[in-house]
Parts: C-alpha cells; sequence; structure tokens
C-alpha cells in the first residue's frame, strides 16, 4: 500500500477558498442569499456549531469520525486521545475495524504522517493539536489518496476538531475560573462592606476620641463630659456620686427636684451594677460605675427609656467613664494634696511658725489669713477616729465667707475659722451624729497668726471647763469664762492683764483721762466685804461720796454689782490689778 507525505494547502490557497463569495464584491447590487447547502456543500458548519457544543473530547472525535466520509471516499480508522506520553483509542461503533500500531503512533512524534493499516491504500494519522500541544490522532484511510481539495477539506474538519477540543479542554477550567472569580467577588464584596462597616466605626470612634479630647484639652469637668456624651449619644447624660446625689445633667427632662434614693435602694442597685461588665441597663438607664483603682467615686448614666442604645453609643458611654474617672481621681488626689497641706498649715499656726511663712502657706491653699479668725476645738464621744466626724464638723462650721482649716489632734477636731460659731453649731453636729454627748470650746478673736497658738489654748480652756461643768455637752465661749479664764494651769502675766482690762479696763481708762481713783473705790469696797461705813472710812471719805463714786463704777463699766457672778470678777480683777500687777493703770 502506498503511503505519502502529509500535504498542506498554503495559506493563500487556504484564504482563496474561504473569502469566495456567491456575488461579485464589484456588483453593487442585491443578489438573493443562497441556500445553506450552497455556501456548505460538505457540512463543515454545520458540523462545527455541534462540535463546539460538545463537551467531553472523545465525543468531540468521534463526531468528527462519523462527518469523514460526507467529505469524499474517505474512511475514519480510529481515533485515539494523547494520555501524557501514550495514546487510548476512542471507542466507536466499528469495534472490529483494524487499529494502528501503538508503536507506530508514537513514532510519529507528535508529527502528522502515514500509518501501516491492512487492506488499504492511504493510511494517514491527521494530529489534533491545541495550544498546550498534541491532543491526539484521527487516523483516515482511502483507496487513494486526496487530491488537492479533498487534503483541504480534511484539514479543515481537523481544525475545527481540535479547536473544539481545546475549548472542551478548557472549559472545565473556564467554568473553575469562573465560579472561582464568582467567590472571589463575593468576598470582595463582603470585605468591602465590612470594610466600609469598619471605616464608619473608626470614624465614630474617632469622633467619640476627639470630642472627649476637646473637653481633656480645656481643663475637663463634669459638666463638660456630660454635656459632650450628650451631643455625641443624643441621649441626656448625668453623673451622681456614690450616695445617688446629682453632680452634673446634660440634656432635655431633667428632673426638678432631683429624686433622692433611699440608701437601701441605692445598694441594690450599685450590687447590680457591680455584678456585671460594662454598663448595665437598670430600668430606663444605661449606668457605668466609675471605679478607678476599685474606689468607687460615682457613677455614669445615659436616660435611655426606649433601649435605643446602639453598639455607637455603648462604646461613647464607655469612653466617657474613663474621661470621667481620670477627672474624679485628679480631683480627689487634689483635694487629698490640698487637704494634706491645709493640715500641716494649721498644725504650724497651733504650735507657732514665723508669719510670712504663713501668709505665703495660707495663699498658696486659698485661705486668707490676714482676716479675724477664731479657734474651735470639738470633740464628741465615740468618734475618735471616725473620718466622718472631721466631714461633719467641717460641714456644719462651713459658712460663705470661707472654708476653714481643719486638722485631727488626738479625739478632738481643731478649725481656724473666719466666722465665730455660735451655738446652732452644737445642735448641727448633735442632728448629724446621732447624739448630743459632745463639747465645743471658742476661743478668742485673733488678729494675727502669732496670737493663734494663744487662742488654741484658749479654746481648750473653754472645752475643759464645758466638759467639767455640770451640763457637760454644748459650747463654750472663752470670752464667757470670767473667773475660770485665769484658774488653771499655764496662766501668764499676759492673761492676768488681758482679764483685768476686760472687767476693769473702762475705770482704769477713766481715772487715767480724769484723775480719779474709782478703781481704788472699787477694790476697797470688796476688801470691806461690802461694808459703805468701813469702805468709806478706809477711803476717808464721806458715806454720800462713797454711794456716789459707786453709781459711777456702775455706769462707767455697765455692770451690775448686785449680781453675784460680775461681783465675783470684778473683785478677782481688782486683787489681780492691785497685788500681781501692782495697780498699774
Amino acid at each position: 500500500m502506498a503511503s505519502h507525505p502529509s500535504r498542506r494547502l498554503s495559506a493563500d490557497a487556504f484564504d482563496q477558498k474561504v473569502t469566495r463569495h456567491p456575488s461579485n464584491t464589484a456588483d453593487t447590487g442585491r443578489h438573493a442569499p443562497r441556500p445553506l447547502a450552497a455556501l456548505d456543500p460538505y457540512g463543515l458548519l454545520e458540523l462545527s456549531h455541534t462540535l463546539f457544543t460538545c463537551a467531553e473530547q472523545s465525543g468531540i472525535v468521534r463526531l468528527a469520525m462519523r462527518h469523514i466520509s460526507a467529505l469524499g471516499p474517505y474512511r475514519a480508522e480510529a481515533g485515539y486521545l494523547a494520555t501524557g506520553d501514550d495514546f487510548s483509542r476512542v471507542p466507536d461503533h466499528d469495534r472490529g475495524a483494524p487499529t494502528a500500531d501503538g508503536a507506530r503512533m508514537k513514532e510519529l512524534g507528535k508529527a502528522d504522517g502515514p500509518v501501516f493499516l491492512p487492506a488499504r491504500s492511504w493510511n494517514w494519522a491527521f494530529g489534533l493539536r491545541g495550544a498546550g500541544g498534541l491532543l491526539g490522532y484521527i487516523v483516515v484511510s482511502s483507496h487513494s489518496e486526496p487530491d488537492e481539495q479533498g487534503h483541504f477539506l480534511l484539514s479543515t474538519l481537523m481544525g475545527f476538531t481540535s479547536a473544539a477540543m481545546s475549548l472542551a479542554t478548557s472549559r472545565p477550567e473556564q467554568h473553575d475560573n469562573a465560579v472561582e472569580l464568582s467567590r472571589l467577588r463575593t468576598e470582595r464584596a463582603t470585605a468591602l462592606r465590612k470594610l466600609d462597616t469598619l471605616r464608619a466605626k473608626l470614624h465614630r470612634q474617632n469622633t467619640v476620641h476627639e470630642a472627649l479630647a476637646r473637653v481633656t484639652a480645656r481643663g475637663g469637668g463634669e459638666d463638660a463630659i456630660t454635656q459632650a456624651l450628650y451631643e455625641l449619644t443624643g441621649l441626656s447624660a448625668l453623673i451622681e456620686d456614690r450616695f445617688g446625689n446629682l453632680r452634673s445633667w446634660a440634656g432635655p427632662d431633667r428632673p426638678d427636684p432631683y429624686p433622692v434614693r433611699s440608701s437601701t435602694r441605692q445598694g441594690e442597685i450599685l450590687r447590680q451594677v457591680t455584678r456585671e461588665a460594662g454598663p448595665v441597663r437598670v430600668r430606663g438607664r444605661l449606668i457605668a460605675l466609675v471605679r478607678p483603682r476599685g474606689e468607687l467615686l460615682g457613677l455614669l448614666a445615659l436616660e435611655d427609656p426606649e433601649a435605643t442604645a446602639d453598639e455607637h453609643i455603648m462604646f461613647a458611654l464607655e469612653h466617657a467613664q474613663q474621661s470621667l474617672a481620670h477627672e474624679l481621681m485628679h480631683l480627689r488626689e487634689l483635694a487629698e494634696v490640698e487637704l494634706r497641706l491645709r493640715r500641716q498649715l494649721i498644725d504650724d499656726l497651733l504650735e507657732g511658725t514665723d508669719e510670712t511663712s504663713a501668709y505665703a502657706r495660707a495663699d498658696a491653699v486659698g485661705h486668707d489669713l490676714r482676716r479675724t479668725h477664731y479657734v474651735v476645738v470639738v470633740h464628741w464621744l465615740g468618734n475618735a477616729e471616725d473620718d466622718s466626724f472631721t466631714r461633719a464638723v467641717e460641714q456644719a462650721t462651713a459658712t460663705t465667707v470661707a472654708r476653714p482649716l481643719i486638722t485631727r489632734r488626738g479625739g478632738r477636731v481643731v478649725l481656724l475659722t473666719q466666722a465665730k460659731p455660735d451655738y446652732a453649731v452644737h445642735a448641727a453636729l448633735a442632728h448629724e451624729l446621732g447624739t448630743p454627748d459632745g463639747a465645743i470650746g471658742v476661743s478668742t478673736r485673733c488678729d494675727s497668726p502669732d496670737g493663734i497658738p494663744r487662742c488654741y489654748q484658749e479654746a481648750l480652756r473653754a472645752l475643759e471647763v464645758r466638759q467639767n461643768s455640770r451640763q457637760c455637752s454644748g459650747t463654750t465661749f472663752f470670752d464667757d469664762l470670767g473667773l475660770y479664764r485665769i484658774l488653771g494651769p499655764g496662766n501668764d502675766l499676759r492673761e492676768l492683764e488681758g482679764f483685768v482690762r476686760e472687767w476693769l479696763g473702762r475705770l482704769i481708762d477713766y481715772d487715767a483721762r480724769h484723775d480719779t481713783e474709782l478703781v481704788e473705790t472699787l477694790s476697797r469696797y470688796f476688801d470691806c466685804g461690802g461694808n459703805y461705813d468701813d469702805a468709806a472710812a478706809a477711803l476717808t471719805v464721806h458715806r454720800s461720796t462713797l454711794r456716789y463714786r459707786l453709781q459711777r463704777i456702775r455706769e462707767i463699766s455697765d455692770r451690775d454689782l448686785a449680781d453675784v457672778d460680775i461681783r465675783l470678777n470684778l473683785q478677782v480683777a481688782t486683787r489681780v490689778w492691785k497685788i500681781i500687777l501692782g495697780g498699774r493703770r
């Protein structure tokens, strides 16, 4: 059997075949379309449509093999698919047809070429090629070698078959790619949505950070924090101390008056919020505790009766909670430092300190030491070690003038205050502490820091007198002690002079101006036990003159000589004047 090398049409010949048209392109007139059979007499175009819709390579090869006989006196002997380095035959209807030698198929080296088949004059293996290389072979036989047109038709069929097989090969990959692309697009869309959500969330969080940072930069403050929280959330914001007292409110619908909860109810709320992490809803409020370093300083809340709070509002509340914690802790630390400085100052003043330094230190803590002051000493049974006792004393003695300096000494509280306390202070403390068993001693006025130690001793003397009297609870003023001012240890000449000036000062001054002897007359009168005749004789004056002088003494001193306590203080004052002071004016 004769065999021939593969014959291919040149590109020009192929172009001439495929570019023929049934009409003359030079003719501008229209012609009726030719029937499909005339355009495609061998059915290659119709076959190509079928080939390209087939999904399996073996099916494509079988379709092509069945169409070979329509191209001329040709027979499709076998079809092969490339499987790695080997070839597998495509099953077809003609199972008894002779097959080419497998070794010969490999010898072709992926090229077209003749193969041996018995009882056939011309046998040719047409290679089916795609972008990835050889896809397989179709073996065609004929009793004679095809002419040029036959080669063209066979080559065209093999080209369609190769293209369809390449498409079938890539279709699963394209499907997988399409599925993967769809998945990636879905993931991209999801990622973009998440990114948009995250961007919006970060923007809202950044808004919260910036708003509260501006509050801090401007000095902070509880009112500024609640106002910023209200503007960020649209919900009324409030701050309470740990006892439930309102400290700040921002937003509408502020209760007036603000309701005061019982200590039992307040304790229940605090325990409920403490049991859970983060803000807790209690009825119509979102509550966050302010507990820097574990110490409860208060609570921050949002009025949310409709339960509209979302993640953004919760974030704003938690961030404001942190800002408020820093603010309250800062205020607490400042208060502790100020309290320590004020206590150190009053302790030094009570012991005696340099006046210039005292003024400077008082100015530093905001206390005007240049004004008149009083020293007050308070003692209450059962409250020696209780800090609430100190706070109660400070609140009871607070005035609109200035905050007092206060310290603890043993079981007593000592104050230096600009306002002289009255008897209402004891009543207020008795109500606050739940018992009237306490005493208060108040000094005379003090006009300069160097007099504060003396006034402190006066307040202690007044307290001691009160505690040792029949009515041991109450307030005693050193001005009212009378004779008790000079009875007791620690008296000095200045204190005795002060006592004499208090009771005899007007008479001494009158004698000095008018060269009279009213103080001497009063002293002789008391020395004679109030006897007119003996006193007149001692003074070598007439009885009526003595009566006149005693009347002038009553008028000038504004003292009632018939009052027993006044007579006693005047008599002691005259004795001190004559014996200790030597009758000095």
